[in-house]
């Protein structure tokens, strides 16, 4: 079966609200059931996301929770829950945040991140658009796209891929990226939320600054050793 089949199967119980996102490699619909009128989140990739196969009707308060991810001929369909709320992209467009409000946002990524690390994914895509703060005030980290699971016997990565400004040299083809590919991004994602600018721009000041300089050291072995770690010094 192929992923336009599947998706023409899944209409005769769904209705399309509307188009999230399409680009070459992935279209993103938010559908609603047509008796039950629940909203799912449908993400159609045109190669397989080894991580949506292990979040699977995992239940964690960071993540959506995926109800199912299915391998077709000519890609992957993920059925994830609809988070209702405002990502962290949108707070930026009307101002910046406070270092506890900040502070709170990193504590849910990096709880997300643990879990994923723990089971050797890196998520490879931080970033405010990324991260969903539901109208329950819960964060919840999403879009596992760049993801990747972690071999140990690599020394680069097969694909490059990141969003420039949040991706760590080692995604640039340097070396394998780990966890700690992750905290280069949550270092610039907490100098963003302070201060509007990447950490080249403008730095943070004050505490917030020195933990924005350890997460985005150049060496990988110079940042903390986990999120963990960061978590404890946030």
């Amino acid at each position: 079966m192929t992923c336009n089949e599947y998706l023409d199967e899944l209409k005769s119980s769904y209705s399309v609200l509307r188009l999230l996102s399409d680009k070459n490699e992935s279209m993103i619909l938010l559908l609603k059931h047509k008796t039950l009128g629940k909203k799912i989140v449908l993400r159609q990739y045109k190669s397989a996301v080894r991580a949506y196969n292990f979040l699977k009707c995992i239940a964690f308060e960071n993540l959506p929770l995926v109800y199912d991810s299915i391998l077709l001929d000519d890609g992957q369909i993920v059925l994830e829950e609809y988070v209702d709320g405002i990502t962290v992209a949108d707070v930026l467009e009307n101002g910046l945040y406070t270092y506890s409000g900040a502070k709170k946002v990193l504590e849910g990524v990096c709880n997300a991140l643990s879990l994923l690390h723990s089971n050797g994914i890196v998520h490879r895509d931080i970033k405010p658009e990324n991260i969903i703060i539901s109208n329950e005030g819960v964060v919840k980290l999403i879009d596992f796209n760049a993801s990747r699971k972690m071999t140990y016997a690599a020394q680069k990565d097969t694909v490059q891929i990141g969003t420039i400004g949040y991706a760590s040299p080692e995604q640039l083809g340097i070396a394998q990226s780990d966890t700690r590919t992750d905290i280069y991004a949550l270092g610039v994602l907490l100098n963003v939320m302070l201060t509007g600018n990447h950490p080249s721009k403008q730095l943070a000041k004050g505490k917030a600054g020195k933990i924005v300089l350890k997460c985005t050291q150049i060496d990988p072995k110079s940042r903390y050793e986990s999120v963990e770690k960061l978590m404890s010094e946030l």
